[in-house]
């Protein structure tokens, strides 16, 4: 595991800490993502988020938003519908809503429904790709970027629940979502300018 991510996962990790908030984590099997790999051709860094960190029950909770991470286990049967037919092969062109054969979901929104998910046709040289959202229920599924890496993902994690400390999280009022996303910017800023400019989190 390189130093970028394994900064975000210990950030992710004491977020939940600080915020006494359960984080269950295991090690995927590796024969599990290896397949994984060659089905859904998700990038060195996430594989080995998922041989390390295996996010067996995480859910990113604050004013604005509950984000649950999806475990190896789950993943392939998390594309069916998506980057996978109903047969279970993958998808060669885009879905007449959209949906592109490249796009692998690695969490949802417990509140909205609404997948997150990787941008496979993307990667960079750090073998890591863009995640973004898209607005279920809609459509056409429009693609809105919320990092710039899967391992800046897994730290603006960190940062929302390091932010939602001092929030009432049983109060989902406009108002107090507003307030968190103003105080969220400025976090998320400092390491990803470009999720921020997208919008999605503030």
């Amino acid at each position: 595991m390189d130093s970028d991510l394994a900064e975000s996962i210990s950030s992710l990790k004491s977020s939940f800490d600080s915020r006494g908030r359960a984080l269950r984590l295991g090690k995927a099997n590796a024969e599990l993502v290896r397949a994984l790999h060659q089905k859904l051709r998700i990038p060195r860094r996430y594989r080995d988020f998922l041989c390390e960190c295996d996010p067996l029950s995480v859910e990113m909770v604050t004013p604005a938003e509950r984000i649950q991470l999806v475990p190896a286990t789950e993943l392939e049967q998390a594309q069916i519908g998506f980057c996978l037919g109903a047969d279970g092969t993958p998808i060669k062109t885009p879905t007449p809503a959209g949906w592109r054969p490249g796009w692998v979901i690695i969490a949802t929104s417990a509140l909205l429904g609404d997948p997150y998910f990787l941008d496979t046709s993307k990667p960079d040289a750090e073998g890591d790709c863009p995640v973004y959202t898209a607005m279920s229920g809609t459509e056409v599924w429009q693609a809105k970027l919320c990092a710039s890496t899967f391992a800046l993902f897994v730290r603006i994690l960190s940062i929302g629940m390091d932010v939602a400390g001092g929030f009432d999280l049983n109060d989902y009022d406009i108002d107090n979502e507003q307030v968190f996303r103003e105080a969220l910017g400025p976090k998320i800023r400092e390491h990803d300018p470009a999720a921020v400019k997208a919008g999605h989190w503030t």
